[in-house]
């Protein structure tokens, strides 16, 4: 394994890269978007928790939910919140442990979740249209594990 260090120059251009990418995907650039398409996207934050319900399948408490966005328990809670007040969760006891709370996607969720999935993939496909399939299939490859191994990185330093 190569030691990469900070003052390589693909590392500045990724960090670069990066930054470019979380400023694109700001609330502002995603209404933009939503407008220009007919769909009105949904706030990120919101986003963020109603995608982590949906990942862990219909078992979700709001510690899975801290754990999934890297927020402590209170901000998760407001987030959480937030959601079923915007109508897209619902609270459910746990069939099983009377003490544990579930949070459910309502259908409004589901169809949000979608709509805002469509929004960004069309935008992705439009902003690598021109590419070779080669390209893309590697870009998605490398993606996906960039992200992989940034999370493990960030979950190591928090230990």
């Amino acid at each position: 394994m190569t030691r990469v260090t900070t003052s390589d120059p693909s590392t500045a251009a990724i960090e670069r890269a990066m930054v470019a990418i979380r400023r694109s995907q700001t609330r502002r650039s995603l209404n933009r978007i939503g407008a220009r398409t007919g769909r009105a996207a949904i706030d990120p934050t919101v986003f963020g928790v109603l995608d982590a319900v949906q990942a862990h399948d219909g078992e979700t408490t709001v510690t899975d939910i801290a754990a999934a966005l890297g927020v402590d328990q209170p901000r998760a809670s407001r987030l959480v919140g937030r959601a079923i007040g915007d109508g897209f969760l619902r609270r459910e006891a746990d069939q099983g442990d009377a003490r544990r709370v579930l949070l459910r996607l309502t259908p409004a969720a589901r169809t949000a979740l979608g709509r805002a999935r469509e929004v960004r993939q069309a935008a992705f496909a439009r902003a690598t249209a021109d590419w070779p399939d080669g390209e893309r299939t590697e870009f998605a490859r490398l993606l996906t594990k960039f992200v992989a191994d940034f999370d493990r990185v960030i979950a190591e330093s928090a230990d």
